[in-house]
């Protein structure tokens, strides 16, 4: 089978890139990499993974990010329905793994509402990368049973619209993508929901990368913490007794002290 048989004319997969060290895709994803004509690909695709695209492929950045000028998901559809219809090979490359927060309902949508043929290529989740990273399990006996997964990400700075009682259950590890800005409602909603304010919760910027960084803190502290040590970078929160299994982070009163001095 030639490379590009993997990819039918008009064909589009959405494909996970993963939390971005390009390590962690799967073997799949970098063969329709590498048979795609044209690939969109988000703003969170690490560098690594940009660099797998060969010189010849057309590479189009669709990437959204709060607070930065972005193409909207309406003409995201768009692109992706007119480059299928115009019988190119395509693969939407997709930070993570696409049935995760990440707008893959909306694009299959408008593909198949045209014809258009389109199939997923999992890929490993930042939840997933920041716990091995950190030498932890999500789920631990007696301790987590269950996993909650979630976005933070208001429309307009509108209120987070969530089921606060069943998020603040001791039992539970709490997984909160795009929480950065939201942490200070995040901690004051999940307390008032009856989840103590001493809860570890665990901070991870930039997944996967050379450069991650990871910080534990408790609940009635994240507000303060996540603002000084996240900044601008994709953050990931991970709330739960689960949290506290290693001693492999730095915690919070060695950084406030360290960020003091500075």
């Amino acid at each position: 089978m030639q490379q590009n048989d993997l990819i039918a004319p008009g064909e589009v997969w959405l494909v996970g890139a993963g939390p971005g060290d390009p390590d962690l895709l799967t073997r799949k994803a970098e063969k329709l990499i590498a048979a795609a004509e044209v690939i969109f690909y988000d703003a969170l695709v690490g560098p690594g993974v940009l660099d797998l695209i060969p010189a010849e492929t057309e590479k189009v950045c669709v990437g959204k990010r709060s607070g930065r000028h972005s193409k909207d998901q309406r003409t995201i559809d768009e692109l992706l329905v007119a480059a299928a219809l115009a019988g190119r090979r395509v693969v939407r490359l997709k930070g993570g793994d696409p049935a995760m927060f990440a707008r893959a309902t909306e694009e299959m949508t408008a593909l198949r509402a045209v014809g258009a043929a389109v199939k997923v290529c999992p890929g490993i989740t930042a939840a997933s990368a920041v716990a091995a990273s950190a030498g932890l399990s999500l789920s631990l006996r007696g301790t987590a049973r269950r996993v909650q997964f979630i976005t933070a990400h208001s429309r307009n700075g509108q209120a987070l619209d969530l089921d606060w009682k069943a998020l603040a259950d001791p039992a539970c590890t709490l997984a909160v993508y795009m929480g950065r800005d939201a942490a200070p409602e995040l901690s004051a909603a999940l307390i008032a929901a009856g989840l103590p304010g001493s809860t570890p919760v665990l901070i991870a910027c930039d997944a996967s990368l050379p450069q991650e960084q990871r910080l534990r803190t408790r609940l009635d502290l994240l507000p303060l913490v996540v603002q000084a040590f996240a900044q601008d970078r994709p953050t990931l929160m991970l709330i739960g007794e689960a949290v506290a299994q290693t001693d492999a982070i730095v915690p919070a009163r060695a950084f406030a002290e360290g960020f003091a001095a500075g």
